[in-house]
């Protein structure tokens, strides 16, 4: 059975195995568990004592926030965890302006069903300045 609560589990350690299955390169479990500890708002899926799905968020507070990664383990995809993780950020986000949120365009369905709408966007990465290791 799949529980759920917000922010990072005290009790248990994070890493990033299981996660980001088909990236290129993803953050090793340091600059993970940073980049988890240093979001506006964090919702995880555990079961038997691990975290197997997270969404996180970040934010100002007020006018505009980020989700940049929903990711939930293979063994548990397609159980609706990832569409509950969305929609408990969604609902922490909820008196913020504007929620904004990058995918690859197989995704865009999912997220469309969710309540998202597309919007023309311009961005810019430098991948110097993250840490990545490659798989």
């Amino acid at each position: 059975m799949i529980t759920y609560q917000s922010g990072l589990p005290q009790d248990m350690t994070l890493s990033t195995e299981g996660f980001f299955e088909g990236w290129p390169t993803h953050p090793d479990d340091d600059l993970f568990v940073a980049a988890l500890r240093g979001s506006y708002a964090v919702e995880v899926a555990v079961t038997d004592r691990t975290v197997v799905g997270f969404v996180n968020a970040i934010s100002d507070g007020v006018a505009a926030a980020f989700i940049p990664w929903l990711e939930v383990v293979p063994a548990h995809r397609g159980k609706g965890a990832g569409r509950e993780l969305m929609r408990r950020i969604l609902a922490r986000l909820s008196h913020v302006y504007s929620i904004d949120l990058v995918c690859d365009p197989g995704l865009v369905p999912y997220y469309r069903e969710l309540g998202l709408a597309e919007l023309a966007g311009i961005g810019l990465r430098w991948p110097a300045n993250l840490t990545l290791r490659n798989q």
